[in-house]
């Protein structure tokens, strides 16, 4: 990998992390619920399915964290939600053929394990016996926060076969585990680690955090070095994206103590270089795993999907989104569910399931999506297989487009030919800057308007 980080640090600006396309602030109230069961139904029968659940309780607030939580330390909180998502699933079923497929469950929060080993068993099979049909090499994971992790809720993940967690590690170092309010030690990571690998979970990721406050070129290093050390199959190095507006809780983040952008791109020079000569390949933005893993070799292919949840070799499902704020997605649609409590709560009570915004996709949205997302996932796009797919001469209906690629192709960031799209080593650190040409919605949002981190 041959990385240009002066022609990269120069894109630095505004834009969407396109987990989706459209993105999340172009859903509205205007995809009402009628229209989300006729969605629902209209569904192919021979799609598999993807099911999110979110689990949306912590103990306390992390004050990086960007994630829909409800703050509480209540535990007829926790049972009062458990039995809203087992009514909810129950309207699911009555919604869609829950018959079909289920090849992958991924379960985020918040904090899931939050939920107790028992809680967390009647959680599994209240969906297990909604969703009978689950695929043998079902991709099953869960978000684990490891200071709340335990023997018995091991048991329980792995009584129903998840084969994949997820540790939230971000820093080894005490000052930034400190300003983040966020004390984990690498002898607890180390232990959690063991207690998976006991109970048969082949692949474990950990969530790493690069521009959080006190955090240096020094001081990451050696949480490289640790993470080594602790081998898992998979590591996502995010930028740490600092939205006060956005979240209350990083108002408690003293900005003079963020590391200056020169020092962010010196650690991420060090991460990218250092994860490679330690097996690693980036495999999407912000994400590595180990040459043996899937999702590397899923490149190769033109096979890896990005979502709301990450990278994942199950594309061509259509994911059902479970419990409060999860989203769901099919070919032409998202939809949303409630925020709050209170709101999530009312609408089952009436026999509804709790969606309160979306997007219907027009056809040009599905292409410009097609696009959009496998330029995200796979760095690469086959101009020819969309033009047979669409029916469209793609030079001639995305002139304008590739007139802004232009300035990319001069930087030897993107490679145009005949048939294909390609993006480059160094393009490839700000693929967000070079799809953004085919965002539609982007370019009638004025630029003082657009509420995003920054794309380096």
């Amino acid at each position: 990998m041959s990385i240009d980080f002066d022609k990269f640090s120069k894109y630095s600006k505004a834009g969407p992390r396109y987990t989706s396309y459209p993105t999340a602030v172009e859903f509205s109230l205007d995809y009402d619920y009628s229209s989300y069961i006729q969605s629902l139904k209209e569904q192919n029968p021979k799609r598999a399915l993807s099911l999110y659940l979110h689990i949306p309780f912590c103990r306390s607030a992390c004050y990086f964290c960007g994630c829909n939580v409800v703050y509480t330390s209540k535990d007829d909180k926790k049972s009062r939600y458990i039995e809203y998502l087992k009514k909810e699933l129950e309207i699911l079923k009555k919604s869609l053929d829950c018959t079909r497929s289920v090849v992958q469950l991924h379960i985020g929060g918040g904090t899931p394990t939050f939920l107790s080993a028992d809680e967390l068993d009647e959680v599994l099979s209240a969906i297990r016996e909604v969703f009978t049909n689950f695929s043998p090499d079902a991709e099953i994971a869960c978000e684990i926060d490891p200071r709340f992790f335990e023997l018995d809720q091991m048991k329980s993940l792995q009584k129903h076969k998840f084969n994949r967690l997820s540790f939230g590690v971000q820093d080894f170092d005490l000052s930034v585990q400190e300003a983040i309010h966020r004390i984990q030690t690498p002898k607890l990571i180390q232990e959690c680690v063991l207690l998976a690998r006991e109970h048969d979970i082949k692949s474990i990721n950990f969530d790493l955090i690069y521009g959080l406050p006190h955090q240096s070129f020094e001081t990451f290093k050696k949480t490289l070095q640790i993470v080594c050390g602790l081998n898992p199959e998979r590591i996502a190095a995010f930028n740490y994206a600092h939205v006060p507006w956005m979240k209350k809780s990083m108002r408690k983040i003293d900005e003079t103590t963020l590391p200056k952008p020169s020092e962010k791109l010196k650690i991420l020079k060090h991460t990218i270089s250092f994860l490679r000569a330690n097996d690693y390949e980036m495999i999407g933005m912000d994400h590595f795993a180990k040459r043996s893993d899937e999702l590397f070799l899923a490149i190769e292919k033109n096979e890896l999907k990005r979502s709301f949840q990450g990278y994942s070799v199950k594309g061509g499902s259509d994911t059902i989104g479970i419990g409060l704020t999860s989203i769901g997605e099919s070919i032409d649609y998202y939809a949303q569910n409630f925020k709050d409590l209170s709101s999530y709560e009312k609408a089952i009570d009436e026999g509804k399931l709790p969606h309160f915004r979306g997007i219907k996709l027009s056809n040009e949205d599905v292409l410009r999506k097609e696009i959009i997302m496998s330029l995200m996932s796979n760095f690469k796009l086959d101009i020819k297989k969309i033009e047979d797919r669409f029916g469209i001469d793609f030079k001639d209906k995305f002139s304008n487009e590739l007139e802004e690629l232009k300035e990319f192709v001069a930087d030897d960031l993107v490679d145009i030919g005949e048939d294909f799209i390609r993006i480059s080593d160094t393009g490839k650190m700000i693929i967000r800057n070079i799809v953004m040409p085919f965002d539609e919605y982007l370019k009638k949002t004025p630029k003082e308007d657009r509420k995003f981190s920054k794309t380096v």
